[in-house]
């Protein structure tokens, strides 16, 4: 090989290093320089909205969104004004369509009620009871107490759970907190109910006396009662029916006791009467003779 092909051939080489060189670092760059993340524009809550809220344009704000949307996050502004607010939105929280009413719907309690259920207020006693202390979104039970038709009269009132697990729908006649967060004591409850349980609840209020039973949310299990009437308050606790079923049973296997045996009175023989035996002897001869008592006492 002569000397004019070798320096061509460095010359080759000393290029295509070098372009490998440029061709790596530029590969090197984008691969590590920070990717833009992506961003969606979306609508969210400017200020706080409480339930029933009709949603207008000063209420609404828009975002830039990073990553992944909320499932059914709304972008448009035109699809959310005038609708009803039916769980609060907090500042800057995005708008959700399972957050809002139906279009046309509007606001206040009839917006937060589900298709199929029903609103029944019912009046309890704010002293005893624990209206002024639930809040939309809690669970209670529904208990009355007053006298049992054709019961008897000694039993007393009597108190039972009527219904379980039922969703307080507002406090009152204001679905909103006060300006402490806290609930408005207030003598009316809303709840939502199925039509069946609010012919109950309507029934019950007229002819009972009712009270609710906080009960934790995640506890959805029914209870089966059986109701207290004040005469049980004071009968004590009633005796084990298993033992009455024992009893019954050692009763039913034991056997019966062997009768007492009777004496019957025996009739006394009468006494042999005594004999006496006399001798009499006339010269040569001998005789004997034998008397009774009897024939003697005759005699």
């Amino acid at each position: 090989m002569n000397r004019k092909v070798s320096q061509i051939l460095l010359i080759a080489f000393l290029i295509a290093a070098f372009s490998s060189y440029l061709v790596y670092r530029l590969v090197g760059k984008q691969m590590h320089s920070p990717q833009q993340p992506l961003t969606t524009r979306i609508v969210v809550a400017s200020h706080d909205l409480e339930i029933g809220s009709v949603i207008k344009d000063v209420d609404l704000s828009t975002a830039e969104w990073v990553g992944p949307l909320p499932k059914a996050a709304m972008t448009k502004k035109e699809a959310i004004l005038g609708r009803g607010v039916v769980s609060s939105l907090y500042q800057g929280e995005p708008i959700v369509e399972t957050r809002l009413a139906a279009s046309g719907a509007g606001g206040g309690m009839a917006a937060t009620i589900p298709p199929g259920m029903r609103a029944c207020a019912v009046r309890v006693n704010e002293v005893v009871g624990v209206a002024g202390f639930v809040v939309p979104g809690m669970r209670v039970d529904v208990i009355i107490s007053g006298i049992e038709p054709g019961g008897a009269a000694a039993q007393g009132p009597k108190v039972k759970t009527l219904l379980q697990n039922i969703q307080v729908l507002s406090a009152g006649t204001n679905i909103q907190k006060d300006n402490e967060g806290k609930p408005v004591q207030v003598p009316v409850v809303n709840l939502l109910v199925t039509p069946e349980q609010a012919e109950i609840l309507s029934l019950a209020s007229n002819e009972t006396r009712i009270q609710l039973v906080l009960r934790n949310p995640l506890d959805n299990e029914t209870t089966k009662t059986t109701g207290v009437a004040m005469a049980g308050l004071f009968s004590g606790p009633a005796a084990p029916k298993v033992e009455k079923t024992i009893t019954r049973k050692l009763l039913a296997v034991a056997p019966a006791p062997a009768p007492m045996p009777v004496s019957v009175p025996v009739a006394e023989k009468p006494a042999e009467p005594q004999v006496y035996l006399v001798q009499i002897m006339n010269g040569s001869k001998r005789s004997e003779e034998k008397f009774s008592a009897t024939e003697n006492e005759a005699r």
